[in-house]
């Protein structure tokens, strides 16, 4: 039987036993620019209001955390040079998004369970269809159809069809998700290096990168082959990096089961330091194919193709600076771990 038939119970508490030695988490070279966009501080401000007063999020001490998150500096470093309207935008889509994944993707009473989420995603389907109008009682739907709404009065109907085709299959794969961990299972490493680029939403924040920047990739474009396989390099990248960086702080969250490190561990380094340097090997190889098939794509692109590969660029490297200035990814590794410096 393969490992990954297993049910994990075991599996998972053999992939998850501390290193007696101290850890060292591996460097992340990264070629792009860091960039941060000047309107962040009032953004940020303005986009938590936003989502306290969407109702999505319950309670002081969960807004209080959001707000300590600061995912307008996500929004700011990943989108640098966008208008300050469109940064808002972002920012705003870049809440509705962590707002779901805590209420539904890692809930006991819905993450857990396939078929629970499977009856909760009806309603927002239908609202992405523009088939129906939010309940009083769906703060998610209704900051679903507001923003969706906002995207329209920018973007083409090419570009909110796009959009919203990724937020379907971002939907679709948090039902993979909670089936894992429904069966207490740990997917195998082809299985989870191909959900991840649907499960991370990162698809559907790529979508809105020339809705942001006030020009248009058309659809033959935005599908070209050159171009999807730099879209899934960066995708892969942004996934696994913060796989590797969120790790310790996700070990007490659904035991890291949807993360690179544990999915090696378990099914091929039985080591946790050996994971974390094989995420960063991967890494490497990642950073050399986009910037191999980048030029490739110098010699033919149009003026918007090549500003959407910067703005891939934007959000390999924005990410990695957002995740390593933040204090619940780092604070999160025992005392001991060693960074890389500079």
């Amino acid at each position: 039987m393969h490992r990954s038939a297993m049910l994990g119970k075991v599996g998972t508490t053999s992939a998850h036993r501390s290193d007696q030695r101290s850890l060292r988490v591996p460097p992340l070279p990264c070629p792009f620019p860091s960039e941060v966009n000047p309107c962040v501080e009032e953004v940020d401000e303005e986009s938590h209001a936003w989502l306290a007063a969407s109702r999505m999020l319950e309670g002081e001490g969960v807004l209080e955390h959001f707000r300590r998150s600061r995912i307008g500096w996500l929004a700011a470093r990943t989108n640098p040079l966008v208008p300050r309207d469109s940064l808002r935008l972002i920012n705003d889509w870049y809440n509705w998004l962590f707002a779901f994944d805590d209420a539904f993707c890692e809930s006991e009473t819905v993450g857990h369970r396939a078929a629970a989420l499977v009856r909760a995603l009806p309603p927002l389907l239908e609202i992405l269809d523009e088939r129906r109008e939010p309940g009083a009682g769906d703060p998610f739907g209704a900051g679903l159809l507001e923003l969706q709404r906002r995207i329209a009065e920018v973007g083409t109907p090419a570009q909110l069809e796009r959009w919203r085709t990724t937020v379907r299959e971002y939907l679709f794969a948090q039902v993979w998700e909670a089936g894992n961990r429904e069966a207490d299972l740990i997917p195998t490493p082809e299985d989870y290096v191909l959900m991840r680029r649907i499960t991370g939403a990162t698809y559907t924040c790529f979508a809105l990168i020339d809705v942001a920047g006030g020009y248009r990739l058309e659809s033959e474009e935005w599908s070209h082959p050159d171009v999807r396989t730099l879209s899934d390099l960066a995708c892969d990248l942004i996934g696994w990096d913060n796989d590797l960086l969120s790790y310790a702080k996700e070990r007490g969250r659904d035991a890291a089961r949807h993360n690179l490190v544990t999915v090696l561990r378990f099914h091929r380094t039985g080591s946790l330091q050996k994971a974390l340097d094989e995420v960063a090997s991967m890494h490497g190889a990642a950073v050399e194919g986009f910037v191999e098939t980048r030029s490739a794509v110098e010699r033919w692109a149009s003026q918007p193709v090549l500003r959407y590969v910067r703005g891939l660029e934007h959000w390999v490297r924005g990410h990695i600076d957002f995740s390593l200035g933040s204090a619940r990814y780092v604070h999160a590794w025992p005392e001991g771990t060693s960074w890389p410096s500079g």
